[in-house]
C-alpha cells in the first residue's frame, strides 16, 4: 500500500469515524426521549459503525506493513479480515434489532414525538454523503475493507430512511399504528443483513484466494505471449493479497534453449506483465519445454 493510498483511506475511515459517533449519540438521546423504538435500533446501528470504522482503520494500518520474514508475502489479507469482521457485525446488529422490535411490538408504547422524523433525514443526508465519499476512495484504493465500509453507511442510510417512513406513519395514523416504527425497525434490519450477507461473502471470497476475473487473466496471457521467445502461456494463476495481486504462469519455449535464455525471458515476461498492470506485485514465472 502506498503512502497516498494509506492516508487517503485513514482519512475517509477517521472521517466516518467522526460523524458515526455525533449521529450515535444524537439519534439515541432523540429514540430514547421521543419514543421510537426505530431511532433507537438507527442509533445502535450507528454505534456498530463506529466500531467498524475502527476495525478497518486496523486493517489499512496493518495491510500497510511491509512483507518480513513471518509474512513474506505481505500483510495484505488485513484488509479481507478487517471487511469480514465488519461484515459478521452488520449481521449481529440486524439480529438483535429484529428481536427487540420484534418483542416490543406485542407492548403497548407511545406514537414517535414528531422531531425523531427531522433527526432520521438529517441523518439519512449524511449517512448517504459519507458512503457516497468513502464508496469513492474505495475504488481509487481497490480496498475491500473501505468498500465494505461504504455500504456500512449506505446501509445506515436506509435503515434511517425505513425508520423515517415508519414514524411518519405512526404520526399520521395516531396511536393505533404507532406498530408502524416497530415494523420499519424490522425491515431496516433486513436490509442490514442483506448487506451484511452480501459483504461478507466477497470477503470470504478473497480470504480463499478467489480467481480474479478472467479478463484479467487473459491479459496477463496475452503480455506474457508478446514476450519475444515465449511460444505459449501453458497456465496462468493469480491471488489477491490486499489491493495487489500474485500471479504464477507456466511458459512454454523451445526445449533447445539455453538455461540462461530461458531465464531471461522468465524476467522479461515478469517484467513486462508488472509494467503493464501495475496491480501486479509479483510474478512467479515456471519455464516448460514447449511441445512439438
Amino acid at each position: 500500500m502506498t503512502e497516498s493510498r494509506l492516508k487517503r483511506g485513514l482519512r475517509a475511515t477517521l472521517t466516518g469515524l467522526a460523524l458515526n459517533a455525533l449521529l450515535a449519540g444524537g439519534k439515541l438521546a432523540a429514540g430514547i426521549l421521543g419514543h421510537s423504538h426505530a431511532l433507537t435500533a438507527d442509533a445502535v446501528e450507528s454505534l456498530t459503525d463506529m466500531f467498524s470504522s475502527l476495525v478497518v482503520w486496523r486493517g489499512l494500518v496493518v495491510a500497510a506493513e511491509p512483507a518480513d520474514q513471518d509474512h513474506p508475502y505481505g500483510h495484505g489479507k488485513a484488509e479481507p479480515i478487517a471487511a469480514a469482521t465488519v461484515s459478521a457485525l452488520l449481521l449481529i446488529a440486524a439480529v438483535w434489532i429484529c428481536v427487540r422490535s420484534s418483542l416490543e411490538g406485542f407492548r403497548p408504547h407511545p406514537a414517535p414525538a414528531p422531531f425523531t422524523l427531522g433527526v432520521l433525514l438529517v441523518a439519512v443526508g449524511i449517512k448517504e454523503g459519507l458512503f457516497r465519499y468513502i464508496r469513492g476512495v474505495s475504488q481509487s484504493a481497490d480496498s475491500s475493507a473501505l468498500r465494505t465500509d461504504a455500504w456500512h453507511h449506505r446501509s445506515d442510510a436506509l435503515t434511517s430512511l425505513a425508520a423515517a417512513l415508519g414514524i411518519g406513519i405512526s404520526l399520521a395514523g395516531g396511536p393505533r399504528y404507532a406498530v408502524a416504527d416497530d415494523i420499519a425497525a424490522i425491515v431496516a434490519a433486513l436490509i442490514i443483513a442483506w448487506t451484511g450477507w452480501r459483504l461478507l461473502r466477497q470477503a470470504l471470497n478473497e480470504l480463499m484466494d478467489r480467481s480474479p476475473s478472467e479478463e484479467m487473466l487473459e491479459q496477463v496471457r496475452q503480455t506474457g505471449e508478446s514476450v519475444a521467445g515465449v511460444t505459449r502461456v501453458e497456465k496462468c494463476l493469480a491471488r489477491k493479497m490486499g489491493y495487489q495481486f500474485y500471479v504464477d504462469m507456466h511458459v512454454q519455449v523451445d526445449p533447445q534453449m539455453t538455461v540462461e535464455r530461458a531465464h531471461g525471458i522468465a524476467h522479461e515476461v515478469k517484467d513486462r506483465v508488472r509494467k503493464r498492470m501495475p496491480a501486479v506485485r509479483d510474478v512467479l514465472v515456471h519455464i516448460e519445454p514447449a511441445s512439438s
